[in-house]
This record gives C-alpha cells, sequence and structure tokens, in this order.
C-alpha cells in the first residue's frame, strides 16, 4: 500500500496492517494446526478403531461463540472506519469530479466555477514533465493542505471509479448520479489514483493527478486558473479524433 495521506488513509491502513491481517494469519495457523493433528492423531495407523462420537457440547459452543466474538472484533473498527469516510468535517472546498470514456472533467463551483478537463500524457510529454508514465496528466486537481474538501463524483456516460489509495479513497461514478466523498490533505505532494471501474478500451488511461500545496499557494493557483480556464469551456477544450473515442487530441 502506498504510504497514507490523510487521518482516514492512517485509520484504514491501521485497519488492514495491524488488525485484519494479524487476525487472518491467527485463523489461518491456527486451521492449519488443526489439519496437522488431525492427519496425524486420526490417521488409519494410529486410530484403527474410528471414533463413533456424534455429539459433543462444548465442541459445539466454541465453534459457533469464537466465529461470533471476531467478527464483533473486526466489526466494531469496521464501522468507526465507514462512519468516518461518510461522515466529513466542515467543508472547505468542493469539487465536482466527471468521469467521461476516457478521461476526467472537473469543477470548482465555489471557485467561480473553474472548470477543465484532465487528459492523460503521451509518454514523451511525461518523460518531458518528468512525471510517471501512465499517471501524469495535464490539468491536475489542485487542492490546499489541512482543508477539507468534498468530492461530487458522477459520471457522463459508463461507470467509473474515482480512487487515490494514499487517501484511502473510492468512489463510483454512476451516470445519473451525484456520489459524495471526502478528504483532507495533511502535507503538499503530487498524489495519483486510476479509474478502478472497467470501462472501456482505454480504461487503463484514465489516471488521477492531485497535487496538495499550501493555502497560500493555492489561492495564487486559483488566480491563475480563473484567467487560464476562463476562456475554453472544458466540453470545447479537447476533440476526439474518432466516433469510438480511442485516441485524444489536444487542438
Amino acid at each position: 500500500m502506498q504510504e497514507p495521506a490523510t487521518e482516514l488513509a492512517r485509520f484504514g491502513y491501521w485497519m488492514y496492517h495491524d488488525w485484519l491481517t494479524p487476525i487472518i494469519v491467527a485463523i489461518t495457523l491456527f486451521v492449519l494446526a488443526l489439519l496437522v493433528y488431525i492427519v496425524v492423531r486420526f490417521r488409519a495407523g494410529a486410530n484403527p478403531e474410528p471414533s463413533k462420537t456424534s455429539h459433543n457440547t462444548l465442541l459445539e459452543v466454541v465453534w459457533t461463540v469464537a466465529p461470533v466474538l471476531i467478527l464483533v472484533a473486526i466489526a466494531v473498527p469496521s464501522f468507526r472506519l465507514l462512519y468516518a469516510e461518510y461522515s466529513p468535517p466542515k467543508t472547505d472546498l468542493t469539487i465536482k469530479v466527471t468521469g467521461h470514456q476516457w478521461y476526467w472533467s472537473y469543477e470548482y463551483p465555489d471557485q467561480d466555477g473553474i472548470a477543465f478537463d484532465s487528459i492523460m500524457l503521451t509518454d514523451e510529454e511525461a518523460a518531458k514533465e518528468q512525471l510517471p508514465r501512465l499517471l501524469g496528466v495535464d490539468n491536475r486537481i489542485v487542492v490546499p493542505t489541512g482543508k477539507t474538501v468534498k468530492l461530487l463524483i458522477t459520471s457522463a456516460d459508463v461507470l467509473h471509479s474515482f480512487a487515490i489509495p494514499a487517501f484511502f479513497l473510492k468512489m463510483d461514478a454512476v451516470p445519473g448520479r451525484v456520489n459524495e466523498s471526502w478528504f483532507n490533505v495533511e502535507k503538499p505532494g503530487i498524489y495519483y489514483g486510476q479509474c478502478s471501474e472497467l470501462c472501456g478500451i482505454r480504461h487503463g488511461f484514465m489516471p488521477i493527478m492531485i497535487e496538495a500545496m499550501e493555502p497560500a499557494k493555492f489561492d495564487a493557483w486559483v488566480a491563475e486558473a480563473k484567467t487560464k480556464f476562463a476562456a475554453v469551456p472544458p466540453a470545447n477544450q479537447y476533440a476526439q479524433a474518432d466516433v469510438a473515442g480511442d485516441v485524444i487530441v489536444r487542438q
């Protein structure tokens, strides 16, 4: 897993690494030990007269109660994690995310409607910008650190999924429906994700790139973005080269 960049991600990673994994390992080793014991203890050579035991109250109570206790131990932190995911604190910034075949569009409704498309860079462009291959984009999401960002996620065509592993964030983009999610990035940096729902032949080429910066730098970016994206509506910023949308060409 990637290094967590939010408080929620640290909680989710703790749940996976420090809670679920030890429980899973313990159960696996216990079942393996039982199997080995049964194979050795009750083999035909060591046990020529098979046991005819058909009922054992203590054993039945144990194998019923133990799994229940394990599930309760898993359920309590799981419910806390789910509640945290869907109960965001007061929102400081809202971003609308729209999935398309095969790129993302972003809007900042409370920043004078800043809106733009985000297209994956070619290998040559990514190398020139010193960005990871298949993850770099031309227009990235920019957010301030230490602020709660609410995402309104939808789709213009088919099912997509907006996923950022470092934020412990994954939410489906459904046509005709708006799903909500949120994050609060703790430190500046660039974070990557991808569409995680099989959405067509170019599904693997819908990267997500988020840059978190200090609030003062974010305010400067907003001022620049209002000018940069004001003249060209997002819908006309790019043109698809063919009907199927296999190739997207910048105008």
